[in-house]
């Protein structure tokens, strides 16, 4: 995508031309590209990014579409206590150049956090109270004397604090994707639907309640469950191809307790977010997208280095009035 006419074409073909029967709001180029170690794509990230932002500008589409990248939590150098969150220093330059980016065009960070990795890694030392948001005695920052009652936003404020690091305090954050397995491999500790349900349903519960992190109370949580649907061709572990809400054949994995109980069939929908549009993820066959006002489902397509394949799906998030307006339009029809 370094090449603006190829940039343009692809936007022309794969968004453009989908508008506005589609409400596309954002393009991820890649996912986890700075710790697949992979020298190439690191450094064809950055000018990937630029090219297709520029091509949304020339085509007048950059107020409606934004451009970013989804990280691992890998990216951090240190991450406990939250405030003491700093990126790796040999990735600091290049995430320095994404943030500029994020800062000139408005699109947010995003970070994939999985509390259920931590507590696999080491189930003798983490609570899982503490990783499924259950009532637990949490932990207290240090530096910041600020309680922490779940990883989650531990997670989040370690990346908080290593932005402010570099001097990038204003950018917004939003979590492209969180989850946890409801099975997996004798040696993948926590891994059950029971542990699933509770992860997920916790997390529902407390972005409705508006509640940012300690670091950041008053700043309200964009947040993307990972998976829409269980990828039962996925290799590797088992917990790999059982993150879904429902299985391939779209019935509900298991119970989330909303709409009466169970999960509905999801509503497929799409629309205009606030100025930092909404992420989409490129590692999974689906999200879940949470705010206070809303858990609505989309399947688009995103890309890694300008091509874009069927695994690659995300989300876009719509208001009421949106809704309401699709709603009559399929009444008429």
């Amino acid at each position: 995508m370094r090449d603006p006419n190829n940039a343009q074409t692809w936007v022309k073909t794969n968004v453009q031309s989908y508008l506005p029967a589609t409400k596309i709001t954002c393009i991820t180029i890649g996912n986890e590209v700075l710790t697949f170690n992979d020298t190439s794509l690191s450094n064809d990230l950055l000018p990937a990014m630029q090219g297709i932002h520029n091509a949304l500008v020339s085509l007048n589409l950059d107020k409606q579409v934004s451009v970013t990248t989804a990280h691992s939590l890998a990216i951090l150098e240190k991450s406990y206590p939250p405030s003491s969150g700093t990126f790796r220093k040999d990735l600091t330059g290049c995430i320095t150049q994404v943030l500029n980016f994020h800062v000139k065009t408005g699109s947010p960070f995003l970070i994939n956090a999985y509390p259920y990795f931590a507590y696999k890694s080491n189930p003798k030392q983490v609570p899982i109270d503490f990783v499924l948001f259950q009532p637990n005695s949490g932990i207290v920052d240090p530096v910041s004397n600020l309680h922490y009652d779940n990883m989650l936003f531990a997670q989040i404020d370690a990346v908080y604090s290593a932005l402010a690091s570099l001097g990038f305090k204003k950018v917004p954050l939003q979590i492209s994707e969180t989850g946890w397995p409801s099975k997996g491999d004798e040696d993948e500790a926590g891994a059950n639907l029971d542990n699933a349900k509770k992860y997920n349903s916790n997390v529902i519960k407390l972005i409705a309640q508006k509640k940012g992190t300690p670091l950041k109370p008053n700043c309200e949580l964009n947040i993307y469950v990972f998976a829409l649907f269980n990828e039962n061709m996925k290799p590797g572990p088992t917990s790999e191809r059982n993150y879904g809400l429902f299985k391939p054949d779209g019935t509900p994995a298991y119970s989330l307790g909303l709409a009466g109980g169970n999960i509905s069939t999801p509503t497929t929908t799409t629309g205009t977010p606030p100025s930092a549009a909404s992420p989409l993820g490129t590692s999974s066959a689906g999200y879940m997208s949470i705010s206070s006002a809303m858990f609505l489902l989309i399947l688009v397509g995103t890309i890694m280095r300008g091509k874009v394949t069927n695994r690659q799906r995300g989300v876009a998030v719509v208001g009421k009035r949106q809704q309401e307006e699709w709603r009559r339009e399929e009444a008429a029809a």
